[in-house]
């Protein structure tokens, strides 16, 4: 039995070409039954046919596929080429949008910081300003370094940063001594500061602490190899809690941290009690003074009358070689029996004349 009869070589087909793949409208041509269905590809501007195939009722089509031999109507649809990679070619397809490679060269990705160079700017720079480390110096109670006067300054004006909140005043400050390494600023070098004792360079290399008493700053090999308790500098001996390391690791800082909320408890709780007990300064004290003389009085006196006070006579203090009398009467009123009355004068009583 004979099959359907084809479409002459020159009748034209009505076909639908979907883009969706491309995110495009779809194209309504007509074009000649005996012309391949890959010749469809060329009313379109597409960087290379290889990526792409036409499928037609979910079925791909082979590129010699004749228009002819579409069903009435037909609706084909343009896919992209998934390639599997392994060619040397990195697995790209080369129909990815360009929008997606621009985007990524284009965001600016941030520089990873080089861990030895943050490291080494701890160690010769202000913690603050970022300014190099000078005298005079200071550390927090962290063990953060410091340039005083940067410090000072923000302190005054209020710009402390939120990282540096636990620096509430001068008390948070700790005067260190950095020991100059010879000839460093004539030559230029970064690191101008090194152990006094062993010579290790001040470069985050090596630990270092800072003795709280003294503020010398040493070597924490120094202080191993030489087993004392006091400052290989200026002997001024110090505890084991006087050991302060400088930019230490997180633990290190988390137990600085925890030191320095006991002390600011202690000094807390001492002026509360203070203030308790009313003797908080050198005016409480002479006030206390005052009532235990007066509590002294009335144990001396009668119980609920105060011991009567003695009373000023002029004649007790008259100087040497005078009469008494005589000095007395110059700070009292005359007596009344030293009036007499007289032809010339009367007697008044006392406060009229």
């Amino acid at each position: 039995m004979a099959g359907p009869a084809l479409p002459s070589s020159g009748a034209a087909r009505s076909v639908v070409l979907r883009l969706d793949d491309l995110s495009l409208p779809p194209r309504y041509l007509t074009v000649p039954s005996h012309l391949p269905v890959s010749d469809l590809l060329a009313s379109l501007s597409l960087p290379s046919s290889a990526s792409y195939y036409l499928t037609s009722d979910g079925r791909p089509l082979a590129p010699t596929s004749r228009v002819a031999a579409l069903p009435p109507s037909a609706s084909v649809q343009l896919r992209l080429r998934a390639l599997r990679g392994g060619g040397g070619d990195g697995g790209a397809t080369g129909a990815e949008s360009r929008d997606c490679y621009l985007s990524m060269y284009l965001a600016k990705k941030p520089d990873k910081a080089d861990p030895n160079e943050a490291r080494l700017s701890r160690f010769t720079c202000c913690a603050l300003s970022g300014e190099p480390l000078a005298a005079p110096a200071v550390a927090d109670r962290l063990g953060n370094l410091y340039n005083k006067e940067a410090l000072v300054e923000a302190l005054l004006h209020k710009r402390l940063p939120k990282a540096l909140s636990h620096i509430r005043g001068l008390r948070d400050m700790i005067p260190i001594h950095l020991h100059p390494k010879a000839d460093a600023d004539a030559a230029g070098e970064e690191v101008r500061f090194q152990c006094p004792i062993t010579g290790l360079e001040f470069n985050g290399k090596y630990q270092f602490l800072a003795l709280r008493g003294c503020g010398h700053v040493l070597s924490v090999k120094a202080l191993k190899e030489v087993k004392t308790s006091a400052c290989l500098v200026c002997h001024k001996e110090f505890e084991e809690a006087d050991k302060m390391p400088i930019n230490g690791t997180e633990e290190e800082v988390a137990v600085l941290r925890k030191r320095m909320e006991e002390e600011r408890g202690k000094v807390k709780e001492k002026k509360e009690k203070k203030v308790g007990n009313g003797l908080s300064g050198t005016k409480h004290a002479a006030a206390a003074a005052v009532a235990a003389a007066g509590a002294e009085k009335l144990e001396n006196g009668k119980k609920g009358e105060a011991a009567a006070a003695k009373r000023f006579k002029a004649a007790d203090h008259a100087p040497a070689h005078a009469n008494k009398e005589v000095y007395a009467s110059i700070f009292t009123s005359s007596r009344k029996s030293d009036f007499k009355e007289t032809y010339s004068c009367r007697s008044l009583p006392l406060g009229r004349n």
